[in-house]
């Protein structure tokens, strides 16, 4: 804007007598003396100028009630503007203020001062003045001391001293009598001073990155506190006396270096959040069971040992359960583990079972290998005198076994690998692989046996190079014992310091379990179990289930409380119920009707009186295993596909226009593909295209081969037909499933090309789908195909196999212009999407940006094209952050994506509100600057507060649009 102009807007100004004047954003660098004639205004706002200094006819406003001089260059003050007798708002947020004149303190009626994001590094004393002062904002300067007259303030409710240098605070802080909340977040304090505690109506205490060490025990005054953020300081205790903030909601105690907790945590009765992250805790004191409003507990990070894993899993409640029955009875400590020994068939492993048990066992020539699973028990005493109990598994090493390890080879066991040094058909690597990859990192031991004392020589280097669980190396010759006693040695040792060994339990729990142990049968009913609880002093029935689960976890028995049917019987003995699965597997005329078998077969294979009654219970489990599959047209009959032949079927497959998908494994895992198979078995086509290593599967016109190349570690997807993408949505979405239940699974899923060269072969060449995605973020929106060496859309290689991209589709002849707000939010949240369109509108309506959100949808549009198009536009994003924004599967599937990928390309910039509390911090969003500070939500403000705020970020909002 021209000084003509300037001086035209405010001759017409003072003409007609205005109250309110908005010149934001007109680029002025100076302000003409004429301002001053503007008498008669209360609201002036200058935010997103370029002013350097402010004339001396400013002090000339005599009504003026509130100046916006945000977003300004401005490094001082006039004198003149102590004048302003009658005004109560004055924002100066992102300026270049190095100091303020101590005429401020003739502001007398000012209620509001936003001073953050200047460069100030003192505050002159006859701030102490300006004692209707209700809120004042200094965060991001350079304060190393606060003046002790500070304390004159009386009617502060908000002080924001966050992002500073501060040292230390005056005591005279303590002098705040109305003070609700105090930021002092990101500033170099090291302790605290007592009279702190003298601030009775704080409900909000920030006190997060700062460098303390302690907290004071007059902590324990703040008699409203509902909110206390000490994250990352170096906390290594806290006082007792933090028990008597009976308010307390939300504590924070995130990345310190806490090594326990006080008991008296218990008496927060009102806690809602506590966040444990990162310390050092190796225990949860058991009162935390009594915190019964608590909603959310985060504790990753610790060394936590007085919780075992399998209660963790199982969520909060399953915590704070365990932590109640802790507190409420004795505890008792459990020294039981697994020992699994793995190996191919005939290698030893059954002996060295039997050598561990008595090591006066003899060796017999003709010892038949274990068929499925044998579990023999082993007991030895601690240095305490307690004693150890171990249950050692045998498992059989015929291939037909392995596609169920990964039902019984659990975590928190030791394994031991042995190999027969006569043969060299020990495939150390795939027993390595497949143990790392299902058993949560447990130690392995490899146990070498020397038979007839013929040596064999591993490369224990790259061993213990590629796999961190591999731990030693041991030989022996069972048939002499030599070697055997230091293969005990190392057994003890290894597991007895695995990390659940010793875990205080519930005392009940402990009785149980042993009367379990002691029960000869193999199973007995849930009801029958029910009462075995109650008579060793159970209660609650939720306690009872709870430690069912945990000893399913562990392999002491089997409870699937997931299976409605299931769930009625407790398997004492895991061994009844594999023993009854590998009957059938091994059964000669299931075998020989390429694993085919009927109710008669199980009657027959079934009959022994311990199974006779529980037939279905049995299948169901086969079948909860995902080892067999019943034929859809023929009720009764089963299909075992690890039994299907090793031969393809002949039949025709149209080659041309296919849909092809690999998917390429560093390790492959024996048995993804009968998985599948079991899964995806009401889709065989004719019930008859299926072998061992594939499968064709038929629906809505359209077919699909998937076959599985072990030696290769590939599987192959190609359709063919009318609905090709839909199939292979659905086969996809299966393949996923089966991968993510190996935690550690490491594979790539490869793209074909689509290229005119490449469209109808069945060799294309691929391309990472990892690969795609990074091309992707760096916005390169073509790849070159190494057959033909033509450039092809990485866009629309991604959509031809996926059923949603995580860019929009552009195509690239039409370049986007980003040039948009694109506001993100939960439909839960409508009502504050209409308060931000509330305070946009001035600035939409100066045409100062286009703000998109999906209320612009028109009817009858293609609602998800529109909302492609306006993320592929947008040069602002704002996400309205709740917990409903974070629960939102559209959002995180859709929306933050692209958005996300584009911030990461510097392409746009993300500018998100937490509406309310919300654990935004467990997403990619707290990575990006919010528009307002989080610990302070739009929720928790008053009206006046709020709209301040809004008034802040839509200036924030404002400044990113591109001009």
């Amino acid at each position: 804007m021209t000084n003509e102009e300037l001086l035209q807007i405010i001759k017409k100004a003072a003409r007609d007598k205005m109250t309110e004047l908005d010149l934001s954003g007109k680029d002025l660098t100076t302000l003409p003396a004429e301002i001053g004639q503007l008498s008669n205004l209360i609201e002036l706002d200058l935010r997103n100028n370029q002013l350097i200094m402010l004339p001396a006819e400013i002090g000339q406003l005599s009504n003026l009630s509130l100046l916006d001089l945000s977003y300004n260059q401005l490094t001082t003050l006039p004198v003149e503007i102590s004048q302003l007798s009658n005004l109560s708002q004055l924002d100066l947020t992102y300026n270049q203020l190095t100091t303020l004149p101590a005429e401020i303190g003739q502001l007398s009626n000012l209620s509001l001062l936003d001073l953050s994001y200047n460069q100030l590094t003192t505050l002159p004393a006859e701030i102490d003045q300006l004692s209707n002062l209700s809120l004042l904002d200094l965060s991001y300067n350079r304060l190393t001391t606060l003046p002790a007259e500070i304390d004159q303030l009386s009617n502060l409710s908000l002080l924001d001293l966050s992002y500073n240098r501060l040292t230390t605070l005056p005591a005279e802080i303590g002098q705040f009598s109305n003070l609700s909340q105090l930021s002092l977040r990101s500033n170099q304090l090291t302790t605290l001073p007592a009279e702190i505690a003298q601030l009775s109506n704080l409900n909000q205490l920030d006190l997060r990155s700062n460098q303390l060490k302690m907290l004071p025990a007059e902590i324990g005054q703040f008699s409203n506190l509902s909110q206390l953020y000490l994250r990352s300081n170096q906390l290594t205790t806290l006082p007792a006396e933090i028990g008597q903030l009976s308010n307390l909601s939300q504590l924070d105690l995130r990345s310190n270096q806490l090594k326990m907790l006080p008991a008296e945590i218990g008496q927060l009765s009102n806690l809602s959040l506590l966040d444990l992250r990162s310390n050092q805790l190796k225990t949860l004191p058991p009162v935390i069971g009594q915190l019964t409003n608590l909603s959310v507990l985060e504790f990753i990070g610790n060394p936590l040992e007085s919780v075992p894993p399998e209660i963790i899993t199982g969520g909060l409640r399953a915590i704070l359960n365990f932590c109640r029955q802790q507190l409420e009875q004795e505890s008792d400590r459990l020294y039981e583990a697994k020992l699994l020994i793995v190996g191919e068939g005939g290698a030893g492993k059954t002996t060295l079972a039997k050598k561990i048990q008595d090591q006066k066992s003899t060796l017999r020539q003709d010892e038949i290998s274990t068929e499925g699973i044998d579990v023999i028990q082993w007991k030895f005493l601690l240095d305490n005198d307690r004693e150890f109990r171990v249950n050692i598994w045998d498992f059989g090493g015929q291939e037909i076994y392995h596609a169920t390890h990964q039902f019984f080879l659990t975590k928190r066991s030791l394994y031991a690998l042995v190999a027969d040094t006569r043969t060299e058909d020990t495939d150390f690597y795939y027993w390595l692989n497949v143990v790392e990859l299902l058993s949560g990192n447990s130690p392995l031991l490899i146990i070498k046996n020397e038979k007839q004392e013929r040596k064999r020589e591993i490369n224990e280097r790259e061993f213990r190079r590629e796999f961190t669980n591999f731990k030693e190396t041991l030989t022996t010759n069972l048939a002499t014992n030599r070697g055997l006693l230091e293969i005990l040695k190392k057994i003890k040792h290894y597991i007895s310091n695995l990390p659940h060994v010793g875990t205080e339990l519930p005392k009940t729990w402990v009785k149980v379990r042993e009367a379990l142990e002691h029960d000869s049968r193999e199973y007995i009913s849930l009801e029958e179990y029910l009462s075995i609880c109650n008579k060793h002093g159970f209660t609650r029935q939720e306690d009872k289930l709870q430690l069912s689960d945990y000893l399913h976890d562990l392999g002491v028995c089997l409870h699937f409380q997931d299976d409605d049917f299931l769930r009625k019987t407790v398997i004492l003995k895991p061994t009844w119920g594999t023993d009854a699965v590998y009957k059938v597997l091994d059964n000669p005329q299931v075998i020989e009707k390429l694993g085919q078998f009927d109710r008669n077969d199980l009657k027959n294979i079934w009959h022994e009186d311990k199974y006779t009654d529980m037939q279905p219970e049995l299948l169901r489990l086969m079948m909860k295993f995902k080892l067999c599959y019943e034929i859809p047209s023929r009720h009764g009959t089963y299909i075992a596909p690890q039994l299907l032949s090793a031969n393809q079927p002949d039949f025709y497959w149209d080659e041309s226009n296919n849909l092809i998908l690999r998917y390429k494994y560093d390790f492959m895992p024996k048995g993804i593909l009968t998985r599948f198979i079991v899964e995806m078995h009401f889709l065989i086509e004719q019930q008859t295209l299926v072998w061992k290593t594939g499968v064709v599967l038929s629906k809505d016109q359209t077919r699909a081969e998937v076959i599985e190349y072990y030696h290769q570690r590939e599987i192959k997807v190609r359709v063919a037909g009318n609905r090709k993408k839909e199939l292979l949505i659905v086969i996809t979405h299966e393949l996923e499933k089966i991968h993510r239940s190996y935690e550690r699974l490491q594979y790539q899923t490869l793209v074909p090309c689509n290229c005119e060269s490449c469209k109808n072969i069945q060799m294309p060449h691929s391309y990472p789908l990892n690969v795609l995605y990074k091309s992707l973020n760096v916005q390169n929106y073509q790849i070159q195909c190494q057959n033909s060496f033509c450039m092809v859309d990485v866009r629309r290689l991604i959509d031809d196999v996926l059923p949603t991209s995580p860019n929009p589709q552009i195509p690239i002849s039409e370049p986007v212009t980003r040039n948009k707000v694109f506001i993100s939010y939960s439909h839960q949240d409508l009502e504050w999407l209409t308060k931000l369109q509330k305070h946009l509108k001035p600035m939409i309506r100066n045409q100062n940006m286009d703000v998109w959100d999906d209320t612009k949808i028109q009817p009858g549009a293609e609602w998800r094209k529109e909302i492609e198009n306006a993320l592929a536009a947008a040069k602002v994003a704002v996400l309205l952050v709740s917990p409903d924004f974070l629960a939102s599967d559209f959002i995180a599937d859709n929306e933050l994506p692209p958005l996300l990928d584009a911030a990461e390309a510097k392409g746009l910039t993300i500018i998100w509100i937490a509406l309310s509390f919300c654990s935004y911090d467990e997403t990619e969003i707290e990575k990006y600057q919010s528009a307002h500070p989080p610990n302070q939500p739009l929720d928790s403000l008053n009206s006046a507060q709020e709209n301040k705020a809004w008034v802040d970020i839509c200036k924030k909002i404002k400044a990113a649009v591109p001009r």
